[in-house]
């Protein structure tokens, strides 16, 4: 009987192993739900746009997450950003007309739950600025993804979640 239940614990203890290694897949292409989501005052839409919102398309591979987002410019021209974040803990670094930004994915202990500690320096009127963000992205069902983000600028923290609809 001893046998059986050491071969048991040893059965289950690796499905837990395993079972903690599945990470959530946020591949898909994501419509912004606005009506869903919680932005500040006044600021439905353009916000969400400067924060990272508006509708994107997700690729998860092994260990890569590349989000690829595109917008309205004030010219009226589409503008096409895709940022690639390893899924490891590492740092990070994508490039874009307004500076570099350098990033750190990092997973919950059971993996539904992916937070993205980013910091960008940037030039603006001359001066040299820094913004930290954290997205905190979690699948709350297969069709639906919130991302809560946080945003530390030189004029305050600003606070939104961002709902999205799969495709």
């Amino acid at each position: 009987m001893k046998k059986v239940l050491f071969v048991l614990s040893f059965i289950m203890a690796g499905l837990l192993v395993n079972a903690q290694e599945v990470k959530t897949d946020f591949s898909g292409t994501w419509n912004l739900n606005a009506e869903k989501s919680i932005q500040p005052q006044g600021d439905q839409g353009a916000g969400a746009m400067r924060m990272g919102g508006g509708n994107f398309v997700a690729l998860q591979e092994a260990n890569l997450l590349a989000v690829e987002r595109t917008r309205t410019g004030q010219d009226g021209q589409s503008i096409t950003t895709t940022m690639k974040y390893t899924l490891d803990g590492k740092e990070s670094v994508n490039t874009s007309p307004r500076g570099d930004s350098k990033s750190v994915a990092s997973w919950s202990a059971d993996g539904k739950t992916l937070t993205i500690s980013t910091s960008r320096t940037f030039n603006m009127n001359g001066e040299t600025r820094t913004m930290q963000s954290v997205e905190i992205w979690t699948m709350t069902d297969p069709k639906t993804v919130n991302i809560q983000s946080t945003m530390t600028t030189p004029n305050g923290e600003r606070k939104l979640t961002l709902v999205y609809d799969k495709k």
